[in-house]
């Protein structure tokens, strides 16, 4: 019988087990973006050499091969195109119109405002000069970020007018659509709420909080560095999220598929749904998931694309404390080492370097300067939260 085909939008390290985890289930595995050298293409069965934002090309690619599906996983600039692409030849998908709105930070926070939700004071602009004449109409500070980059790429915290046009101009490089958004700031109380979850038939059926930890001496402070489970908080505020996120999913009218959630909760314990992701998240988000809960959210989402049943999947709640880790630098350098203080290794269950020694490396400005990763075990919440919470002090970085 031939296989059913599947075209997966990506190839980089953290896109990789969606493409594994797609021939181990049988299909016929298509990859695609403009990086050829990308890890994930060595698994696939062909490897075509477009842009998995150039939505028309896409479109042209999956007609030519005859897909029976496609998959945007661990990816924001994609998921518009998987969108797209779905709607033109009629396979399941969420609406286009939905997808772009959760892809684009603008029109994001005007949907929030229009329909009640919590949201910071915020506009989108194009040109400096507009976002000088507004600046003072906003409380200090505020943040400054493209509408549609990823893995924190351009992200500015501004105090005062005298970083805007350095920051805006940084940040617009960033833009694929060459427009950025200024947002006053939200002070979380806690841990910003990371982690991902899963629709079906518009019904949120299965979601995984999880900690966001940052690291406020890095380059860019607003990367994280990982994330850990389970949430630490009561089991009311999760409920509450969870009924957050559904209204927004109603709204939408989303249907099936995964998504990746960063969400903040004030000291007077208000809700602000800062992203929600149209995918599944990186940082080995669903990998840490399925050790925590037994859910392989990497099958769920290959399912979901290829018209399959997911009615089977339920709420599972975490069990035991898990954590993902990414390896970074700060500096520009040549890989030397990287020294792991004893007490961190009884912790590790994974452990991948991306880099090996001599390798020049970059600095941790982004998601993409991720040297490695590790998936961690711990045997209690505040052994977990204490070492994720100074990661410098075990893992160490060492460059020449």
């Amino acid at each position: 019988m031939k296989k059913k085909k599947v075209l997966m939008l990506g190839g980089s390290h953290f896109q990789t087990p969606s493409i594994i985890k797609a021939k181990e289930m049988g299909f016929y595995v298509i990859s695609c973006d403009y990086l050829p050298d990308n890890p994930g293409h060595k698994y696939s069965d062909k490897f075509i050499n477009v842009s998995t934002i150039d939505k028309e090309e896409v479109l042209k690619v999956a007609k030519r091969e005859k897909i029976d599906g496609i998959v945007c996983y661990a990816s924001d600039p994609s998921a518009t195109t998987a969108a797209y692409v779905c709607e033109n030849m009629d396979f399941p998908t969420n609406p286009y119109k939905s997808v772009e709105i959760l892809s684009k930070k603008d029109l994001f926070r005007k949907f929030l405002l229009e329909n009640e939700f919590l949201v910071p004071k915020a506009k989108g602009y194009n040109i400096l000069e507009d976002a000088k004449k507004d600046f003072n109409s906003f409380n200090m500070p505020v943040m400054l970020k493209p509408i549609d980059s990823s893995g924190s790429k351009g992200v500015h915290k501004i105090k005062n007018i005298n970083s805007l046009s350095e920051s805006f101009n940084d940040a617009m490089t960033y833009s694929r659509s060459k427009r950025v958004i200024i947002e006053e700031y939200v002070k979380k109380s806690g841990y910003q709420i990371a982690g991902d979850g899963f629709s079906v038939n518009g019904k949120l059926v299965f979601r995984c909080f999880a900690n966001e930890h940052f690291e406020k001496s890095a380059i860019n402070p607003f990367v994280p560095v990982g994330e850990s489970w389970p949430y630490n908080m009561p089991k009311k505020v999760h409920e509450e999220v969870h009924s957050e996120i559904q209204r927004l999913l109603t709204l939408l009218n989303m249907k099936t598929g995964a998504y990746n959630f960063d969400i903040r909760i004030d000291n007077d314990n208000n809700i602000y749904i800062m992203e929600l992701g149209p995918r599944n998240g990186g940082n080995l988000i669903p990998q840490v998931t399925k050790y925590a809960t037994g859910i392989d959210m990497v099958e769920y989402t290959i399912k979901s694309a290829m018209g399959h049943d997911c009615s089977d999947l339920v709420m599972k709640d975490v069990e035991g404390y898990w954590s993902c880790y990414m390896v970074h630098s700060n500096q520009t350098g040549i890989l030397n080492d990287v020294w792991l203080e004893e007490e961190i290794k009884n912790n590790i269950v994974e452990f991948e370097m991306f880099y090996k020694n001599g390798d020049k490396i970059n600095p941790f400005t982004g998601s993409g300067g991720t040297l490695g990763t590790m998936i961690l075990k711990f045997q209690s919440s505040n052994e977990m939260l204490n070492k994720m919470d100074n990661m410098g002090n075990y893992v160490q970085v060492i460059i020449e």
